[in-house]
């Protein structure tokens, strides 16, 4: 090869490797202005300072609506990745009992003024309740499928509220508030109710509560017994209190009747001497007790205004059917409808708070 030729092929070698640092220099600059761009778009965290490109909550952007979603399906594909939905739940609240109070909870005294109103015809023995174990206790219900997990009934169908007219139907008193707090776990907590229309406490059109509730069992069994995915279930009642009490509480700017849980012990002071009830046995006492007393803690920690103490009495009422048995009285007489109705919000979440999974 002359020296003419070497000098060429040199020449095309040089401009060939110039040429190629000026492409990888180009395209650097490209790919950088990219990045830039996409970094400008795409709103970041304080936090980690990422961008936000695969949340589903860009829309809130109000400056660039569409361009968030357009730029984040541009870099992964959504074919690419495998998304689901976030389902909103509300969280597990734990009840915070400190070590203190639970030693303390341990003493009947302390229960007694502070957690639980004994009737004079039963009482509340050493031992009966077990803090401890009975908050560690696993209450979270099996919330698979469209069937219904709660039963709400009421015994005493006929209790009505101080501006109840309960001429025009049963809506107008308790039954009314059992249907709102029916509406709010199905609507609100993902949670399926049945609501039972049963009148117990009416016979021949005529109101009759003696006898309510050996009327009610039969029925309310009934009901179990076909629905086998029901859980919980609810005798929701209104207490019946002198004239001059009037149960109400403020719970986030709403005016709410205050709600008291109600324990049968089965067990009727005698002589003053506590006795079984003949025939009245619950297989479920001590869980019955120990849901109240879950309940009861768990308002107290979201609502701490909200429940009066858990009312003990002598007999096994409604709850010997399901573990998870609540007889929950909503106000008084003396309580309007729309306190009462007001009082199903707070105890939906407490409820939620205690049964969902």
């Amino acid at each position: 090869m002359g020296y003419r030729q070497q000098s060429q092929l040199k020449k095309i070698i040089a401009q060939t490797i110039i040429g190629f640092f000026a492409c990888f220099i180009l395209s650097a600059f490209l790919v950088s202005k990219k990045i830039t761009f996409i970094q400008e778009a795409v709103p970041t965290t304080a936090e980690n300072n990422l961008p936000l490109i695969f949340n589903q909550d860009d829309s809130k952007d109000e400056e660039n609506p569409e361009l968030v979603q357009e730029i984040s399906e541009n870099i992964i594909g959504f074919d690419d990745i495998t998304y689901q939905e976030t389902v909103q739940t509300t969280p597990k609240t734990i009840t915070k009992v400190t070590p203190e109070l639970l030693k303390q909870m341990e003493n009947v005294d302390f229960l007694k003024q502070n957690y639980y109103l004994v009737d004079s015809r039963t009482a509340l023995l050493e031992g009966d309740i077990k803090p401890q174990q009975f908050l560690e206790k696993d209450f979270s219900i099996d919330n698979s499928g469209q069937e219904p997990k709660v039963l709400i009934f009421h015994t005493h169908s006929t209790e009505g509220f101080i501006d109840s007219d309960m001429s025009k139907d049963m809506s107008e008193g308790i039954w009314g508030v059992g249907e709102e707090l029916k509406n709010i776990l199905e609507n609100k907590y993902g949670i399926s109710v049945l609501h039972d229309t049963g009148r117990y406490d009416i016979v021949d059109g005529k109101g009759k509560i003696l006898g309510a509730y050996e009327r009610m069992e039969p029925p309310i069994q009934k009901i179990l017994n076909e629905n086998p995915s029901i859980q919980v279930v609810i005798d929701m009642h209104r207490d019946g209190l002198p004239e001059n009490v009037h149960l109400i509480t403020n719970i986030n700017g709403k005016q709410c009747a205050k709600v008291m849980f109600f324990n049968g012990m089965c067990r009727l002071n005698k002589d003053g001497v506590p006795q079984p009830t003949a025939g009245l046995s619950n297989e479920n006492l001590e869980d019955n007790l120990a849901f109240s007393l879950q309940m009861q803690t768990t308002a107290q920690s979201l609502f701490p205004d909200f429940t009066r103490r858990i009312y003990l009495h002598a007999y096994r009422y409604s709850l010997h059917m399901k573990a998870r048995s609540l007889l929950i009285e909503v106000g008084s007489q003396m309580n309007t409808k729309e306190e009462a109705h007001n009082a199903m919000e707070p105890l939906a979440e407490v409820l939620a708070n205690v049964i969902k999974p």
